[in-house]
């Protein structure tokens, strides 16, 4: 395949209403996701993406029921403990985007743990976005501005800039993405990084994500490949 996204970001919905259409508890919704998760990342490998970023929990979804989220993060330690070292043998590197410090300490270790264990890895960047929302993001990036200015690091008068804002969010020394995809059939961002999905190409799939497979990611990048970017000039 010629013209290979280099940054695939995916927005991972249909976990909750795959388990009511199978008359399932929502838990084992998203521990199926986990595993249309593996199928994914084994194809974006095969095919040689350079960055996939997920939405796996955002700041929105501590509103969600208790039970809920406590499945999750169990599911979270769980995914990490089983899935790093074998991502590791593949050369994958695990990082993170999003607020970390509102996990509970055991999530964070074993997070940190396998970021530092793949931390060399030149495959796939496998980006997972945790307690991540794009307003959230901005915000802080502002905020970090800020405080360079107090402590007088930024030049007399200066503005801020569009390289400036970029340099300060939790994706930068990333490209920005070629490619959104989410499943489920819903077709809105979500707070999914709002400032770096400006010029990205989205396909919105009506495949619930515990269904998604590495040939529906290459559905995908094939509809991505037919489209011409442009990025505001005519050719």
């Amino acid at each position: 395949m010629k013209k290979i996204p280099e940054h695939i970001a995916i927005i991972m919905d249909g976990n909750g209403r795959w388990a009511e259409r199978q008359n399932k508890m929502r838990a084992v919704g998203h521990r199926q996701g986990v595993e249309a998760l593996r199928s994914v990342l084994e194809k974006a490998d095969e095919l040689g993406v350079g960055h996939l970023t997920v939405y796996a929990f955002s700041t929105e979804n501590w509103a969600r029921p208790k039970a809920e989220i406590k499945a999750l993060m169990m599911l979270l330690l769980e995914y990490i403990k089983s899935e790093s070292k074998a991502l590791h043998k593949k050369n994958v590197r695990i990082t993170t985007i999003g607020d970390l410090t509102a996990f509970d300490q055991k999530i964070q270790r074993e997070i940190e743990k396998a970021k530092e264990l793949t931390a060399g890895n030149t495959g796939l960047n496998f980006n997972i976005a945790l307690n991540y929302g794009a307003r959230d993001e901005i915000a802080r990036g502002i905020n970090g501005i800020l405080e360079k200015e107090r402590r007088g690091e930024r030049g007399e008068n200066a503005k801020v800039t569009e390289e400036e804002i970029s340099r300060s969010l939790d994706t930068w020394g990333m490209p920005d993405p070629d490619l959104l995809i989410r499943t489920s059939g819903e077709m809105r961002l979500s707070n999914f990084l709002l400032w770096q999905l400006a010029y990205g190409e989205m396909v919105f799939t009506e495949v619930l994500w515990p269904d998604f497979t590495g040939e529906h990611l290459v559905e995908a990048i094939e509809i991505y490949q037919n489209r011409d970017r442009r990025f505001g000039s005519i050719e």
